[in-house]
């Protein structure tokens, strides 16, 4: 591949004259000496030619002197050297030998001489920088390469690219230079370019087939009309694939909103209002959590997960104990009482902490996206966040189903009269569902950290929705939020789109009201004498 590479260097820099190749060191000398003083001379032309022989000649040093003349960095000291700048902010510029990388200390402007390069060298320094990064032993700097390429080629690399491409052994690679090849043809009038393209995704493709479209060649441009209406057809496909992604990620942070006011307004038919507040409790120990470890993001982040659940579910309960068991059967006011506490918990934060929102770093392991294809990618936070929803709903079933609580939470949620003369203390499963609760409202703060800032009115954001969620879903019922939460989060946002974010909740409140005209008891609708009551 490397022997290609150098052919279609020859052809792409424009030329190669056998004296420029030729020179040679003296014995016993840097042959790279030599290289570089074919670079200082008068001539664009010339200097042409010398980076065509430093690129032929395979030295390792190669990339990093064609770097540093594109940047303008490498330059000759009065001494004669050719030194290499490595920051060019004030008077006297750090340097070090070109030659051997040796730091020579700080020089002058006035001792450094500044080999020029004009806009046409500059173009074939990019194009040689990249094709040298091609037989790179770094896949990321080989992929990298190859991508530059793209709506880079032209016609005396075009001709030499095809074995380039048949030698490559990352597919990654041959599949990026097959697409700069055909981005040429394309461009060029040429159908076997257009044809290559048709569904390609890459803009500079569609670029390309746009240009053929417009061509004079009645056939190719209805070639690559055609092949224009195939890429707009996936483009909508995978627009409609990112919103059900992002649909479907709104709908987990819904969940876990909601999945806990599901079990506790279903057990004590508690309406919460400081529910909100709670998963404001979970972010910020996120955020606590990281200025105790600070530099291990990650560490502090898993760290968090039990921490918030205990701070949330402690508050729970003492929100429990100090008011709402004062209330029971007083659903009004037990409303009115927690909507009390959650603008206590808010001023609180506001006071000890900082009316200010925070930012909570999230780890490199959950930073960037999941490249689909060139108009798809998904981010990974957002995917952790799905995935972290789904097992504390998995989890919480586990609870519900397997364990003793999970009974008795279930046979209180039925008939609580018919629970307490079974023996079951209604007092109990009270406290425990309401820590429960309160301590998922705190994971769903964890998980809300890595997707926006944490602040005193994080919880307010989503206390409306998630009462919604378990009004649609049936209240109580675990199964019914899941549900409830991604559905809703589908329609919110291919809703959004057209009817802007307020309208779109608009609609989506209107239809739950309709909704529950038909199916008051929701999707899930809950079993038992209490359920009829």
């Amino acid at each position: 591949m490397r022997r290609f590479l150098f052919w279609a260097l020859l052809c792409l820099l424009a030329g190669f004259l056998p004296s420029a190749a030729a020179q040679t060191a003296a014995p016993g000398s840097d042959p790279g000496a030599a290289l570089l003083e074919t670079l200082d001379v008068d001539s664009y032309r010339d200097k042409g030619e010398a980076i065509t022989a430093i690129v032929q000649s395979d030295d390792e040093r190669a990339r990093e002197w064609l770097q540093a003349l594109l940047d303008g960095r490498l330059q000759r000291a009065d001494d004669g050297r050719f030194v290499v700048v490595l920051d060019n902010a004030g008077r006297n510029w750090p340097v070090e030998d070109a030659l051997t990388g040796e730091a020579l200390g700080e020089m002058s402007r006035r001792e450094l001489d500044r080999i020029g390069i004009n806009n046409a060298l500059r173009n074939q320094l990019r194009s040689a920088i990249a094709v040298v990064d091609l037989i790179s032993p770094d896949v990321e700097r080989r992929r990298s390469s190859a991508d530059r390429l793209l709506g880079e080629v032209d016609e005396a690399l075009a001709e030499t690219l095809v074995p380039v491409i048949e030698e490559a052994e990352d597919d990654y690679v041959r599949r990026r230079l097959g697409q700069a090849l055909a981005i040429y043809q394309a461009e060029n009038g040429e159908m076997a370019g257009v044809e290559a393209l048709s569904g390609s995704l890459h803009p500079r493709a569609r670029v390309a087939l746009n240009r053929a479209a417009s061509g004079d060649d009645p056939v190719v441009a209805d070639a690559a009309r055609a092949a224009l209406a195939s890429v707009e057809q996936n483009l909508k496909l995978n627009r409609g694939v990112e919103t059900l992604y992002f649909g479907l990620s709104l709908g987990s942070v819904l969940v876990l909103a909601a999945i806990g006011l599901a079990i506790t307004f279903g057990v004590m038919g508690v309406i919460n209002m400081a529910h909100g507040e709670l998963m404001m409790l979970g972010a910020y120990t996120t955020w606590m959590m990281q200025q105790l470890l600070p530099g291990q993001p990650g560490l502090a982040l898993v760290l968090s997960i039990p921490a918030g659940f205990l701070v949330a579910a402690l508050v729970g309960i003492a929100i429990e104990r100090g008011v709402i068991q004062f209330l029971k059967g007083r659903p009004l006011e037990t409303l009115l009482a927690t909507f009390g506490i959650s603008l206590i918990l808010q001023q609180l934060v506001r006071t000890v902490i900082s009316p200010l929102n925070r930012t909570v770093i999230t780890p490199e392991w959950m930073s960037g996206s999941l490249v689909i294809n060139d108009a798809l990618s998904l981010t990974l936070n957002r995917l952790y966040v799905m995935g972290f929803a789904l097992f504390v709903f998995a989890a919480l079933m586990l609870v519900m189903r397997r364990t003793r609580l999970g009974l008795e939470v279930r046979a209180v949620t039925q008939n609580r009269a018919m629970a307490r003369a079974m023996g079951i203390r209604a007092t109990r499963v009270d406290i425990l569902t309401f820590a429960l609760g309160s301590g998922v409202a705190g994971l769903a703060g964890v998980a809300l950290s890595q997707l926006t800032n944490v602040g005193p009115n994080l919880g307010q954001n989503y206390i409306i929705d998630s009462f919604m969620v378990v009004v649609f879903g049936g209240v109580g019922n675990l199964w019914g939020t899941l549900v409830a939460g991604l559905s809703l989060g589908v329609i919110n946002q291919v809703l959004e789109p057209w009817a802007g974010a307020v309208l779109a909740k608009i609609i989506v409140l209107v239809f739950i009201i309709l909704f529950i005209q038909k199916r008051p008891r929701g999707l899930f609708p809950q079993k038992g004498r209490a359920a009829e009551g």
